[in-house]
């Protein structure tokens, strides 16, 4: 079998994509080359993209089969022999270069456009950390005094103070940290302490997350925390928060963005929420667009679940945290008041200063079972985390994942349980904020779109549970207490990737209905289904399309066997989604190889920001 023919077979056997196989050969073809060493690297750098990945590190495959798991699958040549045959190509060349792959001195093959994201991500990122901030220290600290005393019986330090003043000392700051740790909150006395400390000097403010149903949380977050900044200040705080594509003016038809360095935002500072789900590509383009002289401020969770999109930028921009350098604890100290621990001596990255993790959750007890199975999935202990799963605590429940009849009835009774409330809410004919707020109180969260628990057949189990049981009446495809969401953005009806609506009686005109969804000013927005973009229903929903909210009770559904999809981060992710309980379904082998699995995606990011 040729090496084409052996590509072939991996496609038709779903081990590669069409796309994966249509380039290796085309780069063949421009090369004028079949060597099998070109052909396996680029259908590799191609299938490592769509995976999520920037590059193909070829050091780890290097020796081994081309794909894990594929039976016949060819097995690569050594690193040394692979990439001085990939060097003697046409088609690859190194960072200076101006062939269409890129080979770095790591081994690692990138399809040139993502190389280019990445070395524009690193290159800004430094520049922004580097760049001097012209606000006096004193202001800052008088803006403080008035605006966010010190506590004398709170904690020292207080992380959230700390990291506001590191927000307001430099052009570039992350924020991570986990559910109800004070992210947005210190948000509020970010802009407090910068509206005081500009002495009433107007300040341009944007506020942006990767989806909609992220963005109305931030709005719901600030609207908040408003009432606790001076009332001088309070009108520097907005209320409105925009999706990241339409904050950049991203088309679906277009790669370009509509602000950009010669027609940037006019803000002063941006804040990106739920910046875990911020792609190597849309980071890029949103650094394009802040202007050099304003501050920039990512906001997340760098244990969470990473993009859908390739890159994990979040935690590639954290690194391991090392902690301040000691130059700037000391002038955060001399700000916030308070003493603020050096950081790890052997890091010398300047990135290190711009970087602060909150340690303290407010959404959670220490000592609540959802904070412990949390920590205990993100150090990567399996024993610690089943044991809390099994020990009986009052916020957790664990049942091992079956199949059959008995399986689907437990489903069903879930589902009646779960679900109950809201349907009543629906039926009674409640207000639509009562219906939204019902309908967040319970979701069920399964790790795969298709296949056994996955989030097709779950919703497709759920309605009919629920209409057997009388809770609801399906008189068609768009029936009253149908819950949906969208999965493409539209412009015109301000409508975000992510939002969640229910279909609801039309009250303009009897006998019809309509998708119902929340409104940035707490009212509500009714769309024709016919006018609704892709959607699809939302009893269940993958964890990746969880982050950003936040209910009440989580039941996670895990697949019946252990699967790449399952990692640490998606029982993190999962589990933080719950404010009281959640209840997961799933195997000990299923739960033990999750913890034990994290994603590692291949990036030269990491090691362009925090190389020693």
């Amino acid at each position: 079998m040729t090496p084409r023919q052996r590509l072939a077979a991996l496609r038709d056997a779903g081990w590669l994509g069409d796309l994966d196989v249509h380039l290796a050969e085309s780069m063949a073809r421009i090369a004028g080359d079949d060597d099998p060493a070109l052909l396996w690297a680029v259908a590799l750098a191609s299938q490592r993209t769509a995976a999520g990945h920037v590059c193909a590190d070829l050091g780890r495959v290097a020796g081994r089969p081309l794909v894990d798991g594929a039976p016949d699958a060819p097995v690569m040549p050594g690193l040394a022999a692979w990439t001085a045959a990939l060097r003697a190509t046409p088609v690859v060349g190194g960072p200076g270069d101006d062939a269409p792959l890129v080979l770095d001195a790591a081994g690692r093959l990138y399809l040139r456009r993502y190389w280019a994201y990445e070395r524009e991500v690193a290159d800004e990122v430094r520049r922004r950390v580097a760049a001097a901030v012209a606000l006096d220290p004193a202001a800052v600290r008088e803006a403080l005094a008035v605006g966010w005393p010190l506590d004398p019986t709170g904690p020292a330090p207080d992380w959230q103070r700390v990291a506001a003043v590191t927000a307001a000392l430099r052009r570039l700051c992350v924020i991570s940290g986990g559910p109800g740790t004070g992210k947005t909150s210190t948000v509020v006395r970010l802009l407090a302490l910068l509206a005081a400390a500009n002495r009433g000097a107007p300040l341009a403010v944007e506020l942006a997350a990767p989806t909609g149903k992220a963005a109305a949380r931030l709005e719901d977050a600030l609207r908040a925390g408003r009432a606790a900044v001076p009332e001088t200040v309070r009108a520097a705080i907005p209320e409105r928060a925009s999706t990241l594509h339409r904050l950049l003016r991203l088309r679906p038809d277009s790669t370009r963005a509509g602000v950009d360095r010669e027609r940037p935002l006019r803000a002063d500072v941006v804040v990106v929420d739920e910046a875990s789900m911020v792609d190597l590509a849309l980071m890029a383009k949103l650094l394009r667009a802040v202007p050099p002289d304003a501050r920039l401020l990512l906001l997340g969770d760098k244990d969470q679940l990473a993009s859908v999109e390739a890159g994990a930028v979040l935690a590639d921009l954290c690194g391991d945290a090392p902690g301040f350098s000691p130059s700037f604890a000391a002038r955060v100290s001399a700000v916030t008041g308070q003493a603020v621990p050096e950081g790890d001596a052997a890091c010398d990255s300047p990135v290190r200063d711009a970087v602060v993790v909150l340690r303290e959750s407010r959404r959670f007890h220490a000592d609540s079972g959802i904070a412990r199975l949390a920590a205990a999935v993100n150090r990567g202990d399996g024993d610690a985390a089943c044991a809390l799963l099994g020990g009986g605590a009052p916020d957790l429940g664990w049942r091992p994942a079956a199949d059959g009849r008995a399986a689907r009835e437990r489903l069903a009774d879930a589902a009646a349980d779960g679900f109950g409330a809201y349907l009543a809410c629906v039926a009674s004919g409640a207000p639509p904020a009562e219906v939204f707020a019902a309908f967040d109180r319970f979701r069920m969260l399964c790790a795969h779109r298709a296949g056994s628990g996955g989030v097709a057949g779950v919703n497709r189990l759920v309605e009919d549970a629920l209409e057997a049981r009388g809770l609801l009446r399906r008189t068609g495809p768009w029936f009253v207490g149908r819950p949906v969401l969208v999965t493409r953005n539209d412009h015109v009806l301000r409508l975000a990737n992510g939002d969640v609506g229910v279909v609801l009686p039309d009250p303009e005109e009897a006998g019809r209905v309509a998708v119902a969804f929340p409104a940035a000013d707490g009212g509500v927005r009714r769309v024709s289904p016919a006018r609704l973009p892709a959607h699809e229903t939302v009893w269940a929903m993958t964890v990746h399309k969880s982050q950003g909210s936040e209910f009440d009770r989580v039941l996670l559904l895990l697949p019946a066997e252990p699967s790449r999809v399952v990692t640490r981060e998606l029982l993190y992710t999962a589990i933080t989604r719950a404010r009281d309980r959640v209840e997961v379904w799933g195997a000990e082998a299923v739960v033990r190889a999750g913890v034990a699995t994290r994603v590692e995606r291949s990036s030269g990011l990491r090691d362009a920001l925090w190389a020693r």
